[in-house]
């Protein structure tokens, strides 16, 4: 049985709504709280790393009406992830979402945006997100570059797993971390938050997944086909992987940290 379908396993396992005596007799380390947006969400494998490392993850949905925890006292950190949507609609759920980052600046957790996660986490700290003024987007994998301040991870992928329509704007007193060609900013960090604009977390089940319902986006300035997307991460996902899990190790352990 490979790691991946081990871990998969091991996800459905241990993912849940942890109540606060749920966690409290939980003997490993802290459990991470996860936040997704979608019925059929996967923490892909960024769960798959953080529950090798012993995490559980106590997964809530707020958009399907699952309350955040009033204090993270007890999670090891926070992973926030993408969706369809966009961090400047108006629903009520979205604006909980953000205003709950305040939580994690607050009592100084680990955070980790992906995607709309990073979008919302420049959003809380007042930067712009909105469309590539050419309306272009970023679906498949593209270019990605570290920046000198991101060497704190080791050398960054030179092409990563994309799917979005907007960007962020570096936020007042943040550190860029990588940036991109169609979209520049691509990573920054803030004190003990991450926020990633791409998807290191795809695995090829999701690439298969993703890309099976996406009519709409093929033809788009930036989308790639649904076979160069496969045929790529083939290419690029050990190089992803093996970044991936030095990064989540020096996130956790506060390593990465700016501003």
């Amino acid at each position: 049985m490979s790691f991946e379908t081990r871990a998969g396993e091991l996800q459905e396992r241990w993912s849940g709504d942890f109540g606060a005596d749920q966690i409290g007799r939980f003997n490993g380390p802290p459990p991470v709280l996860v936040i997704m947006h979608g019925e059929g969400s996967s923490a892909g494998r960024i769960g798959q790393l953080l529950q090798r490392r012993g995490h559980a993850l106590d997964v809530r949905k707020p958009r399907f009406g699952d309350k955040l925890p009033g204090t993270l006292e007890r999670h090891a950190g926070v992973v926030v992830f993408g969706g369809p949507m966009s961090c400047n609609d108006p629903d009520d759920y979205l604006k909980r979402e953000i205003d709950f980052i305040g939580v994690a600046l607050k009592q100084r957790k680990p955070f980790l945006g992906v995607c709309l996660g990073g979008q919302m986490l420049a959003k809380h700290l007042g930067a712009t997100v909105g469309r590539h003024p050419e309306g272009k987007v970023e679906i498949g994998y593209h270019p990605l570059q570290g920046t000198a301040a991101g060497a704190v991870f080791g050398p960054w992928p030179e092409r990563v797993y994309q799917w979005h329509s907007e960007g962020f704007e570096l936020p007042s007193g943040c550190t860029r971390l990588a940036s991109g060609s169609v979209f520049e900013n691509q990573a920054f960090a803030y004190d003990r938050c991450l926020a990633l604009q791409f998807h290191p977390e795809i695995t090829y089940t999701l690439v298969n997944r993703w890309t099976c319902g996406a009519k709409d986006w093929v033809g788009k300035d930036g989308a790639q086909e649904r076979a160069t997307q496969l045929d790529e991460h083939l290419i690029n996902s050990t190089v992803v992987s093996n970044w991936l899990d030095r990064m989540l190790g020096a996130w956790l352990n506060a390593q990465v940290l700016a501003a």
